[in-house]
């Protein structure tokens, strides 16, 4: 079975015409059978495939050769400027609508839901309430909560619940969270922003120990892990060489790296294979970051394209998810 973690649905409960008093919800406009996506006014114009419509999202994964896949929340969704309240009714309507999504098409969807991370504490019970629901199989997180890296010691509620329950753990860019001057040329924000954002959230779960103290956890993380694997090398020279940078990490960084999972969408075959020989085979799964342009066109061909055997291309194409998501056997 070919499954692709790294998918993307813009759930219509949370449109701006389901409530059209929210001014925050992304409009969508249709024009001679195509979607147009608004926020704000202001076109999104990275979409560049149907977003809304489950069932023109399916007619493309099955042209992509995807026999399953697992849908996320379009990560603006989890508004990082909203309160608990606000935040726990997001995530509500969000995670009902994905459990209702998978109900219509059981042998071709899982989802990812959502937690309000914004209240740790509160994101640890939540997680445990969503995980008994069906067809969700864990939750899609921020890279960054309100500026703030996931290995922070206030996120330790939530790494415990998650571990705890066999959660998987999708971390995704915000697209907003990484501030430096030129980011906003060139469309550097998604290119080179989006990428960095999950390299610094997730250098910061190794270095603060988390994957060391929850070595079960089930974390994915977007993008092949942006510019994780290049940094390795120096994550474990300030290991060696700096006492702060030994604060809280016992082991290698490298041994807390190889306990990441990393999706596919590298757009580069030898980034990929370098990061297949690091982490091992087991520990790539094939993604598409569907519906958006910098995604893979082709995700199914760009594995098969690679040098690896018939058994590895297997194991990155479906076999290693199906394990994660228990769906063997």
């Amino acid at each position: 079975m070919i499954i692709d973690i790294h998918a993307h649905i813009l759930v219509r409960e949370l449109t701006l015409e389901a409530n059209p008093a929210e001014l925050w919800r992304p409009r969508v406009l249709r024009d001679s059978g195509h979607e147009r996506i608004e926020v704000e006014g202001k076109p999104l114009t990275s979409v560049i495939r149907p977003f809304t419509d489950l069932e023109a999202i399916l007619e493309a994964q099955t042209a992509a050769e995807i026999q399953l896949t697992v849908l996320s929340p379009w990560i603006a969704l989890l508004r990082d400027e909203a309160d608990l309240d606000e935040a726990l009714r997001i995530t509500h309507v969000l995670n009902e609508a994905m459990v209702r999504l998978v109900e219509r098409y059981p042998d071709r969807l899982r989802a990812l839901g959502a937690v309000p991370l914004i209240d740790p504490k509160r994101a640890a019970r939540e997680l445990e309430r969503w995980m008994q629901a069906p067809g969700l199989v864990g939750v899609e997180v921020p890279a960054l909560v309100r500026g703030e890296p996931l290995g922070q010691d206030a996120f330790e509620p939530f790494w415990e619940a998650a571990e705890a329950l066999g959660a998987l753990v999708f971390i995704h860019p915000t697209t907003r969270g990484i501030a430096l001057r030129g980011l906003q040329d060139y469309y550097l924000w998604n290119a080179v922003g989006n990428p960095i954002e999950t390299t610094l959230t997730a250098a910061h779960l190794v270095m603060a120990g988390v994957l060391e103290r929850y070595p079960r956890l089930k974390i994915v993380l977007a993008h092949g892990g942006g510019a994780l694997l290049s940094l390795k090398g120096r994550l474990h020279r300030a290991w060696e060489q700096r006492p702060e940078a030994r604060q809280r990490l016992q082991e290698p960084p490298e041994t807390s790296l190889r306990r990441f999972y990393f999706d596919t969408v590298t757009h580069d075959p030898e980034m990929l294979n370098a990061l297949i020989a690091f982490v091992g085979v087991d520990r790539v799964l094939l993604g598409s970051d569907y519906p958006f342009d910098m995604g893979l066109q082709e995700p199914v061909a760009f594995i098969r394209c690679l040098n690896l055997s018939s058994e590895h291309k297997q194991a990155i194409l479906g076999r290693n998810t199906a394990r994660l998501l228990g769906l063997e056997g």
